[in-house]
């Protein structure tokens, strides 16, 4: 009975993925990072994903505060923070935060503030989104990896 919670959850998770995949949240590199997890790093995934998170939000302050700031002109500035979420973005598989990225930088180049004020809320919008639904997939992970030990009790 344990062994079926795991591979339901196992489906679950698989599902979660073809969706972010058909949505273009995710690309192939998210496939990759998780061909480098194995049973010696068993969270590096997640723990990768995390840290990704965690930087990220610095850009996302850096770049909101840059835009807040009414005697903002240093656009360059704002390039590097977002070259650096893009790059960031694309390491983990994140498409559309990567894809929005472009768009701000675009704006960004042209010294176009009204414009780089609605891409920092669609990129805010695509990070909160993804970040919901890479936490919803790493709980399902763990819950999958608590089911799968449990299907073998240890028996002296």
């Amino acid at each position: 009975m344990l062994g079926l919670g795991a591979d339901r959850l196992r489906a679950d998770m698989n599902r979660l993925l073809a969706l972010l995949f058909h949505q273009g949240v995710l690309d192939e590199q998210f496939l990759q990072l998780q061909q480098l997890q194995d049973e010696s790093s068993p969270n590096f995934v997640s723990e990768v994903v995390n840290i990704y998170f965690h930087e990220s939000e610095k850009l996302l302050r850096n770049l909101r505060g840059l835009l807040m700031d009414r005697e903002f002109s240093d656009y360059k500035k704002m390039g590097i923070h977002l070259n650096q979420f893009m790059g960031s973005s694309s390491s983990i598989g994140a498409k559309r935060v990567r894809n929005v990225c472009v768009a701000f930088r675009a704006a960004s180049e042209q010294n176009n503030r009204a414009g780089c004020f609605r891409a920092l809320e669609l990129l805010e919008h695509e990070y909160c989104y993804l970040k919901n639904k890479m936490h919803e997939l790493f709980q399902l992970e763990q819950q999958r990896l608590l089911a799968a030990g449990a299907r073998y009790p240890m028996q002296n």
